[in-house]
């Protein structure tokens, strides 16, 4: 009897475990698999986010792609307009020459058209020299007699470099411009505060947007002028206290070999003298000889150009004051710096009378030298020094 009760009793009691067991397992698939799901999700989930950084990555080089090849367009684009220009005028003096070779023949008739064309060049050339006269200021009347002495302010940075002051008014800071590619400027207060021996702790930097290309970058009336590293010909015009660029402009004809043998960086040096901006070149249809030619710094337009007899072998630098060139030439093994081409573009002096003019008390050669008008001083950089030459001038004559 206790027995049959114990049965009815054990009946139910286990058939509630195993319905709590049932349901246990049931949940348990449940979860295993919901935990599959979220695993799967996750995995997913996990695969778009890095689909999306693929992408991203991906489009940031195509961007970058695209932008370089659009660079180089640019690049192109600047070359090929300069070509244009260079062969427009090789055309043009092509073309002179062609009418002034049909004007002669041997009839009497042709040799009056020969001599009315003669007269009307020598017309024309007069013209022309007036023009220049009332655009360069004939009152410039100095010349460069000596170099009297020199002073080393400093010995810092690289073999090539530049250092200049602006000439213009009021203006005391010093800049300095260290290498032949470099998109870092150097500004200090003062010349004091320059040739300090912890400088480069007081100096303010100012970065460019493209670097430059060669020594021959000059600064006046708060701008920059200088050749744009990675282009043939062009001349950027930067303004220092605002950090942008305000216009640029292409030499025609410049960049295709240096200004000068003894410093291949610098394919266009610039200069500033009395009458403003100046760009020294040389081009292979010159034979190598050094051309001139006057940039008006306000708008960047090309107002003369003037085809010199210095050639540029053995030339290591040069400069203007007040409208002469001055072509520097040196050994190439480095020896005394001499002047031994003169050029004036008004021939208001004869230049071939002009003696050679050696630099004092040094041997080496110079990288840069700059012409500042209001301190009527040199400023050069040889070997990594930085220079001042004091100059002995006189009247032309």
């Amino acid at each position: 009897m206790v027995v049959l009760q114990l049965r009815f009793l054990l009946v139910p009691f286990l058939t509630s475990i195993m319905g709590a067991a049932q349901y246990m397992m049931q949940d348990a698939a449940l979860m295993s698999y919901i935990d599959r799901r979220f695993l799967s999700l996750e995995k997913r989930l996990e695969k778009c986010n890095q689909d999306i950084l693929d992408y991203v990555e991906e489009f940031r080089d195509f961007s970058k792609m695209v932008l370089s090849r659009l660079a180089r367009l640019n690049s192109y684009k600047a070359e090929v307009k300069s070509e244009v220009e260079n062969l427009l005028t090789r055309i043009e003096r092509a073309q002179r020459e062609i009418d002034y070779f049909g004007t002669i023949t041997d009839s009497n008739t042709c040799i009056e058209v020969h001599e009315d064309l003669v007269k009307q060049q020598l017309f024309e050339e007069a013209e022309t020299k007036k023009k220049l006269k009332l655009m360069l200021n004939a009152s410039c009347d100095h010349m460069l007699a000596g170099i009297k002495s020199l002073k080393i302010l400093k010995k810092t940075g690289d073999k090539h470099g530049s250092w200049m002051k602006d000439p213009g008014k009021k203006h005391t800071k010093i800049y300095l411009l260290n290498g032949s590619v470099n998109n870092v400027i150097l500004e200090f207060a003062n010349i004091m505060t320059f040739m300090e021996s912890n400088h480069t702790l007081k100096a303010r930097k100012v970065t460019l947007p493209f670097p430059w290309q060669g020594t021959g970058h000059i600064i006046y009336q708060g701008f920059l002028f200088y050749h744009r590293y990675g282009s043939l010909n062009e001349i950027i015009k930067f303004n220092i206290q605002k950090r942008n660029i305000t216009d640029q402009m292409l030499l025609p004809g410049a960049g295709r070999i240096p200004a000068y043998q003894l410093s291949p960086p610098t394919k266009i040096d610039l200069a500033i003298d009395e009458q403003g901006l100046w760009a020294i070149h040389a081009e292979p249809e010159t034979e190598g000889n050094i051309i001139i030619t006057k940039i008006n710094h306000i708008t960047m337009a090309v107002e003369h150009t003037w085809d010199t007899s210095c050639n540029s072998k053995d030339a290591e630098a040069a400069f203007m004051a007040c409208n002469i060139l001055y072509v520097v030439y040196n050994l190439p093994s480095g020896g005394t710096s001499r002047i031994q081409c003169v050029y004036d573009v008004l021939d208001a002096v004869n230049t071939y009378e002009i003696p050679v003019l050696h630099f004092p008390k040094r041997q080496g050669c110079h990288s840069t030298i700059h012409y500042n008008p209001k301190e009527k001083q040199l400023f050069a950089w040889g070997d990594g020094s930085q220079i001042i030459y004091k100059l002995h001038t006189k009247q032309k004559v």
